[in-house]
C-alpha cells in the first residue's frame, strides 16, 4: 500500500519531534516514522537538567514522552517502524517501511548519531548510572568524584576538560601513547592538575552491575597484556559518534565526517530534502540544539513547499 504525505520526518528524537510540532502548527499534517528505538538518545538518560523550563530537571524519557504527545495533540501522526530504503532520485521521493510505501512531497532527516560504546555489553547496562556517552549531559552528577574518560581524540579531550571543572580528578585512557587530539587541546589537557593519563591502556572491565553503579574499572595493558582495576565512580565514553546516514549515502552531499551537509539552515543537496539534529550537528550534539534544528527543518519545509505550490 502508498500513502502520500506533504511531510515526512524520519526519527523521533528531539529535533523529529519538534520538526513534527512546527509543521503541525503549519497545518503539513506530517509523518512521523519514529523508528523502533523510538525517542532518540534521551531514552537512554536518566536525570536532564539543562532543558530550559525544568528548574529541577526532568528524566530523560519523561521528557520525550512530553515532546510526543505535544506534537499529537496539535495533528502529527506518528508510526512505528525502521525505514528500509528511501530514494531521493525524483519527486515525490519513496520510501519503504515494512510492507507499506510512503511518498513525500518535502523529508526531514532526523536520524541523530549513535554513540560508540566500548561494546563490553557491561557499558550499556550501566548506562545512566555511571557511565555515559556526553560530559555536558550528565558531568553535574559527578561533581567533587572521581571520573575517567576513555578516548585520545578532540572529544575524549573536551571531555576531560569539561570534567575537570566538576570532578576531583580525572583519569583519560588510551590505548596509545600519544593523544590524536589537535596540539593545542593537548596542551589545555596537560595543563590541568587534575587530570592524570593512562597511558598504552583499554577498558576491559566495569564494575558492579549487581550494585547497579560504577565501582571501579578493569584496564589491560595494550603492551604487556597485564590488567589492573582502579576505583573510579564514573566512566564517558569519548571514542566517537556515528551519524545515521546508511538510507541516504550516495544521494545527499555528507561531510568528510560523514555527517550530513546543510546549508542555509537545514536545507541538503537535494532541494525538499532537510536535516536536524545530530545527523547533520558534530559539534554541540545537545538536545536543546537538536530541537532548534529541527524548528529550523519545518520551517524551511514549510517554505519549499509554499514556494513550490504544495
Amino acid at each position: 500500500m502508498t500513502h502520500a504525505r506533504q511531510v515526512i520526518i524520519i526519527g523521533s528524537g528531539p529535533a523529529g519531534l519538534t520538526a513534527a510540532l512546527y509543521a503541525s502548527r503549519a497545518n503539513l499534517s506530517p509523518l512521523v516514522i519514529e523508528g523502533i528505538e523510538a525517542g532518540g538518545q534521551l531514552m537512554l538518560t536518566t536525570m536532564v537538567e539543562n532543558w530550559p523550563g525544568f528548574r529541577d530537571g526532568i528524566m530523560g524519557p519523561d521528557l520525550m514522552t512530553e515532546l510526543r504527545a505535544q506534537a499529537l495533540r496539535f495533528g502529527a501522526e506518528i508510526v512505528q517502524g525502521d525505514v528500509a530504503s528511501i530514494d531521493l532520485s525524483e519527486r515525490p521521493f519513496r520510501l519503504r517501511v515494512g510492507d507499506d510505501t510512503y511518498t513525500a512531497d518535502a523529508l526531514i532527516l532526523a536520524t541523530g548519531a549513535s554513540a560508540r560504546w566500548l561494546e563490553l555489553g557491561v557499558d550499556r547496562q550501566l548506562s545512566g548510572r555511571g557511565v555515559s556517552t556526553c560530559a555536558t549531559c550528565d558531568g553535574f552528577f559527578f561533581r567533587g568524584r572521581r571520573v575517567a574518560v576513555v578516548g585520545g581524540g578532540d572529544t575524549a579531550l573536551e571531555e576531560a576538560i569539561y570534567l575537570s571543572k566538576l570532578a576531583s580528578d580525572v583519569v583519560l585512557v588510551h590505548r596509545r601513547a600519544e593523544l590524536r587530539g589537535s596540539k593545542v587541546m593537548q596542551d589545555k589537557v596537560k595543563a590541568l592538575p587534575n587530570i592524570r593519563f593512562v597511558w598504552n591502556a583499554e577498558v576491559v572491565g566495569i564494575n558492579d552491575v549487581a550494585k547497579g553503579e560504577v565501582t571501579s574499572m578493569v584496564l589491560r595493558d595494550t603492551l604487556s597484556g597485564a590488567t589492573t582495576e582502579e576505583p573510579i565512580d564514573g566512566i564517558f565514553i569519548a571514542i566517537g559518534h556515528t551519524p545515521n546516514t546508511r538510507l541516504v549515502q550516495g544521494q545527499v552531499d555528507l561531510l568528510d565526517n560523514g555527517y550530513i551537509r546543510t546549508h542555509h539552515g537545514s536545507r541538503t543537496s537535494v532541494p525538499g530534502v532537510f536535516a536536524a539534529g545530530d545527523v547533520q550537528d558534530h559539534v554541540y550534539r545537545q538536545a536543546v540544539t537538536a530541537a532548534g534544528s529541527g524548528c529550523m527543518a519545518a520551517i524551511d519545509a514549510e517554505r519549499f513547499l509554499s514556494g513550490t505550490g504544495h
